[in-house]
């Protein structure tokens, strides 16, 4: 037992440790990186598929080819931009988000 302890020390001063310290780094590496990328984005992801479910009619969007609009009919799987009077396009909700005018504007 003493001679494996040895051995397994001796190990650790020739490189073991040096695996350890590479295992340690890629896992502080791994959760640097979902702590500032991963997550902010499963974030906006969640918030944007709110959005899209709560869609109502009058509302301001802008669609993700850059046309803004109001909301005139919302379906399942699509909603009506009236993008000019008597003008309407039909789009698929994941093409939709929230036009920047619309939010209110602070104070000054």
């Amino acid at each position: 037992m003493m001679k494996f302890m040895f051995i397994f020390l001796e190990g650790t001063k020739k490189g073991g440790l040096d695996s350890i310290q590479f295992l340690v780094m890629m896992v502080l590496i791994f959760a640097v990186m979902w702590l500032f990328m991963i997550r902010p984005q499963q974030k906006k992801q969640k918030e944007l598929a709110k959005f899209r479910n709560a869609l109502t009619r009058g509302q301001k969007v802008i669609t993700a080819g850059g046309i803004y609009g109001s909301i005139k009919e919302v379906k399942e799987n699509y909603v009506l931009v009236e993008v000019d009077n008597n003008v309407s396009i039909r789009v698929d909700k994941s093409m939709v988000m929230k036009d920047p005018t619309d939010l209110q504007q602070p104070a000054k």
